[in-house]
C-alpha cells in the first residue's frame, strides 16, 4: 500500500489540472489559478513522499510528467486561450477572433516537449535548462487575473498576449540555464542567487499583490540569465 501513496498524490495533481482547465474554459480564472496552485502543491509533495518512503519508481516518474502536462501545460494554455478569445472578440472580426486564440495551445505542446527533454537530460539534476513548466503556469495564472481587464480593453491587447505566448513557448525549451531553489546548505556563498531572488520576490509580492507572482517569474528568468552571463 505504501508504494501507491506517491502515485495517488500525483493523481491529485492531475485531477487539479483537469478542474483548473474546466474553470479556465468557463472564464473563471481565479478558480482555475487556485487549482493550478493546488496542483503545484501536490507536485511538490509527491516526490518528497516518494523519497521519504523510499518507493521511487519509473512509473511514478512517467506519471508525474503526464500530470504536469495537464496542470502546468494544458491548464495555463486554456487560461491563455479564454483570455485571448476575449481580447480578440472585443477588437477583431468574427473569423479572425475565432482562429487566433488557438495559438495559446502552442504552450501546451512546448510544455510537453520541455518535460520530455527534462526526463532524458542528465544536465538537469541540480538546475534547469529552460523555464520549468510550473513557473510558466504560475506566470500565466497571475498575469491573467491581475491584468485581465486592462488587456481586454486595449485594442491591441491580443497582440501582447500572442507575443507572450510565443516568448514563453520558446523559454520552455530554450537552452538557458535556470537556477533551482533547492538548498544544499544554508551558506550565503553557496546560495547567493537564491537568497537574492527570495528577498526581492517578497518585495514584489507585497508591492504588486496579484500581479506580483508573474513579476516574480519574470525576475526569475532575468536573474537566471544575468547570473549565467556573469558565470
Amino acid at each position: 500500500m505504501r508504494r501507491h501513496i506517491p502515485n495517488a498524490i500525483t493523481c491529485c495533481n492531475l485531477l487539479s489540472g483537469c478542474v483548473a482547465t474546466m474553470y479556465a474554459f468557463e472564464g473563471m480564472y481565479p478558480f482555475a489559478f487556485a487549482f493550478i496552485v493546488a496542483g503545484a502543491v501536490f507536485d511538490f509533495f509527491d516526490g518528497l513522499t516518494a523519497r521519504a518512503l523510499k518507493v521511487s519508481s519509473p512509473i511514478g516518474k512517467e506519471l508525474d510528467s503526464l500530470a504536469d502536462v495537464i496542470t502546468f501545460g494544458f491548464a495555463p494554455s486554456a487560461m491563455a486561450y479564454s483570455w485571448l478569445r476575449e481580447c480578440a472578440d472585443a477588437n477583431l472580426d468574427m473569423f479572425v477572433a475565432f482562429i487566433i486564440p488557438f495559438a495559446a495551445f502552442l504552450m501546451a505542446a512546448f510544455s510537453a516537449l520541455r518535460l520530455a527533454k527534462f526526463n532524458v537530460d542528465e544536465r538537469q539534476t541540480s538546475s534547469f535548462i529552460g523555464l520549468p513548466t510550473p513557473a510558466n503556469a504560475l506566470f500565466w495564472g497571475s498575469l491573467v487575473i491581475g491584468s485581465h481587464d486592462i488587456v481586454v480593453a486595449h485594442p491591441y491587447g491580443w497582440v501582447l498576449v500572442l507575443l507572450l505566448i510565443g516568448l514563453f513557448s520558446w523559454l520552455l525549451v530554450a537552452e538557458i540555464p535556470m537556477f533551482s531553489l533547492k538548498f544544499k546548505n544554508l551558506t550565503w556563498e553557496s546560495n547567493r542567487t537564491v537568497y537574492i531572488f527570495l528577498l526581492t520576490s517578497i518585495a514584489l509580492l507585497v508591492l504588486l499583490r496579484v500581479n506580483g507572482l508573474s513579476a516574480v517569474i519574470g525576475w526569475y528568468i532575468i536573474l537566471s540569465v544575468l547570473t549565467q552571463k556573469r558565470a
